[in-house]
């Protein structure tokens, strides 16, 4: 056996224990059936893949992934900008930017959830400090809404978009835009075809992470969405421990696999094709 494939056993390994086979249990599970208690029934029966295409689990999901869409392009506007300034400033100046980045890493993911139902509600500091300076006559309904979820989504996951690029910022070849100066080309070209060009892995990465994490997140819309919001993972949750209905989980959870994987490759193929697009009208 040579050395990479040994280097690669404890990787491979580890994919099979935590991933490969909790994913194939989960998909045995989902052409199973359950009696009226909830236990498992070892018969063949694809209702849990049927009830998903009843309108309000369909609707359910489309909304899921507008969700996560959403707060996918948000934080790549809100991230790129910010990782490009920390990566071209001074050493001091980027230890400093990554240490803010990292900081709500260092705080429990609930408590820094909850902060916002202090932030957000009717006598909340926000709406405190409007009626202070006058600027409403009643509180706003801020909290419980679509809004406080996207807050609370693109508060939480931010830092993993920033980080990504700020890495293929930081590992850039900077002589490529001093070349392009020299031949020419506008801050904006150069921007267009060198930076944008060279991040690509960055954005890639970072767009996988973020858009992963929210499709499966059901904290965010539980504490800032109530019962007026609800994703894919909270049905699944649900599922699994309230309703006990497991192969419907567990088909859930299937079908939200296979479509994140089907537009995780998708959006991978756009991005190259625009990249690609990029460096022949730049050639």
């Amino acid at each position: 056996m040579s050395r990479h494939k040994l280097g690669m056993a404890p990787v491979l390994l580890w994919l099979s224990l935590f991933l490969i086979i909790p994913m194939l249990i989960v998909a045995g599970i989902s052409f199973l059936q359950r009696d009226a208690l909830g236990q498992l029934v070892f018969s063949f029966s694809i209702e849990g893949y049927k009830t998903f295409f009843d309108p309000l689990y369909l609707g359910i999901y489309w909304d899921t992934i507008v969700l996560s869409v959403t707060t996918t392009v948000i934080c790549l506007l809100i991230s790129y900008p910010m990782a490009y300034y920390i990566a071209n400033a001074p050493p001091r100046v980027q230890t400093w930017g990554l240490i803010l980045i990292t900081v709500p890493f260092w705080i429990n993911f609930l408590i820094r959830t909850y902060a916002w139902i202090l932030l957000l509600r009717t006598q909340g500091v926000v709406n405190t400090l409007l009626m202070e300076f006058g600027w409403i006559q009643e509180p706003l309904q801020l909290l419980y809404t679509p809004g406080a979820v996207l807050l609370g989504m693109v508060y939480n996951f931010i830092p993993f978009m920033v980080l990504p690029i700020y890495v293929a910022l930081e590992q850039m070849d900077k002589r490529l835009l001093d070349a392009a100066y020299d031949l020419g080309a506008s801050k904006w070209k150069a921007f267009r075809h060198i930076t944008l060009n060279q991040s690509k892995s960055g954005i890639m990465t970072g767009c996988v992470l973020v858009y992963v994490s929210t499709t499966g997140m059901f904290v965010v819309t539980d504490i800032l969405g109530g019962a007026k919001s609800a994703m894919i993972s909270n049905i699944i949750q649900s599922q699994f421990l309230g309703a006990r209905n497991w192969p419907f989980g567990a088909a859930l959870s299937v079908i939200f696999v296979l479509t994140s994987l089907i537009l995780i490759l998708l959006f991978n193929r756009a991005m190259q094709a625009r990249y690609l697009k990029v460096k022949e009208g730049g050639a």
